[in-house]
């Protein structure tokens, strides 16, 4: 039986508004179908959770100090230039002269040094235990020390966290941390119109951004979690842009005329977590059925069924197009060689592993997942959640038995590593020493070389103990409407399926 994709939970009481919402005629907005509920948390670059989703919103409302644009992977954005000392312990950053937020405040070093200060998402315990200080000498200069050279701090600092995404200082400290939330004011592209929880975000055209004026006035995203309701709403002209689509229905829209299909494989990789593994008591514990749940994943068929065969089977949640990326040898699919496992670990008839833990947007795959799973003897039950309420869960560590790990995040190898497999990450449940201490060792390491072997062995210890069981690197597919000239997904490498720079985006005849 297919579980709906996406669920919308809670009452919505009320519509937040910050600037009065002028109309704008259709041909002057863009209306986005997403696949998940939207929430405050995503309007906040302090809250980034070291996953892709919040860069949805911070491509738009917000502006870093560097980020990845179009044929750059880490562009000057709100820093004009920046600079490493030779011995590595400090960086130093020039803001771009004239740039304001969208209530008029002009960026300024304070603003670097708050926002910092300020960050408490994913890798903040990294980033804050390794910098000396935040220092602002000048209002366009600011100037980072570092307590030993780091290799991976702008890596960590611009692209895969929040903490050099910049918000306006005097503002938050006027309304607080509930009144950004409510009304945020950044300094991307778009400012804040109107948010209806769980359901709509509108957003309109900031003339004054630094890069170059938007093409279109307004932004609309509109949650529409369930999959068929998002094909449809695409074909009456609803939306003009739907993502994630899979199967039978990103088919449906290859095949719809009027439409096209965006298949673009991204850097977002999906993996069963065996959150138990530490526990004696759990049969997780037991090497030998990890591998067997590795062995009973059809991944092929599966990325036929749901992907249409575009998807890459990389054996690793970190990306073949990562830095510092080791190809793991490939798991058979070998429904017999994974009930021999389970009968030598004590479970000749299987066992029931309990929930299986899932973002609901992609309960497909864990569907066909947990499939696989009981042709062996591994008896699951699928459990979609929505994605805010998923990844607090898994950050919070209250998910247990299985759960399938995802993410789009930027970076390499080494923050994917710190995010999901190194002790104190934010999703990790357990740790191994022997990983931990080359953790910590390749991040002091200035040697590329050496630093890309240390990265290698810890992968290669990952794959040796079945920590996980990777199931693809998608493909994403999106649908695109007949209004549409250009959608903005796959301009900036590397960034998911989503369209970014928004400022780029561009209906036809404009």
């Amino acid at each position: 039986m297919r579980v709906v994709r996406g669920l919308v939970t809670g009452t919505l009481l009320l519509v937040l508004t910050a600037v009065p919402a002028r109309s704008a005629a259709p041909e002057e907005q863009i209306v986005w179908g997403v696949h998940f509920a939207l929430a405050p948390t995503w309007f906040d670059p302090a809250e980034t959770s070291g996953i892709i989703t919040p860069f949805v919103v911070l491509y738009a409302l917000h502006d870093a100090m560097l980020k990845p644009l179009p044929g750059n992977p880490m562009a000057p954005a709100l820093a004009e230039s920046w600079n490493v000392s030779a011995d590595g312990l400090v960086v130093e950053l020039v803001l771009r002269a004239g740039v304001r937020f969208h209530n008029g405040d002009p960026v300024t070093a304070e603003d670097v040094k708050f926002s910092f200060e300020r960050y408490r998402g994913a890798s903040a315990r990294m980033l804050k235990d390794r910098v000396q200080a935040v220092e602002a000498p000048e209002p366009r200069r600011v100037r980072i020390r570092l307590k030993q050279p780091w290799p991976d701090f702008m890596t960590f600092y611009t692209i895969a966290t929040g903490a050099g995404w910049i918000v306006p200082k005097k503002y938050v400290e006027k309304v607080g941390e509930d009144g950004f939330k409510r009304a945020p004011v950044g300094a991307g592209p778009y400012r804040f119109v109107s948010f209806t929880p769980g359901v709509e975000l509108v957003l309109e055209a900031f003339e004054q951004y630094w890069r170059k004026p938007p093409a279109v006035k307004r932004l609309v995203f509109r949650a529409i979690p369930d999959e068929s309701t998002r094909l449809a709403a695409l074909r009456r002209g609803e939306i003009d842009i739907g993502y994630a689509f899979f199967g039978a229905l990103a088919e449906q829209v290859r095949r719809t005329p009027g439409l096209t299909l965006k298949a673009t494989l991204v850097p977002t990789t999906f993996w069963v977590y065996f959150a138990d593994q530490w526990d004696p008591k759990s049969p997780w514990h037991d090497r030998r059925v990890r591998l067997a749940a590795n062995h009973a994943i059809d991944r092929q068929a599966i990325n036929q069924a749901e992907n249409l065969g575009f998807a890459k089977i990389t054996g690793s949640l970190i990306p073949a197009s990562f830095d510092f990326y080791w190809p793991p040898p490939a798991y058979a699919h070998d429904r017999g060689r994974a009930r021999q496992l389970l009968a030598e670990a004590g479970y000749p008839s299987g066992f029931d592993a309990g929930e299986y833990f899932v973002d609901a947007a992609f309960a497909n795959v864990a569907e066909a997942t947990v499939n696989d799973l009981q042709a062996v003897g591994i008896r699951a039950r699928v459990r979609p959640l929505e994605r805010a309420a998923f990844f607090k869960g898994f950050a919070d560590k209250k998910l247990r038995n299985l759960v399938q790990g995802g993410s789009g995040a930027f970076g390499n190898a080494a923050t994917r590593i710190e995010a999901f497999v190194a002790s104190g990450g934010a999703y990790v449940y357990g740790s191994y020493t022997d990983i931990d201490g080359l953790f910590r060792e390749q991040a002091a390491e200035l040697d590329r070389k050496r630093r890309e072997s240390i990265l290698h062995r810890i992968q290669q210890l990952m794959h040796d103990k079945a920590m996980f069981a990777p199931i693809w690197q998608l493909a994403a597919m999106s649908g695109v409407g007949p209004r549409v000239q250009e959608p903005g997904i796959g301009l900036v490498a590397g960034y998911a399926f989503f369209s970014a720079p928004y400022e780029d985006v561009r209906l036809k005849g404009r």
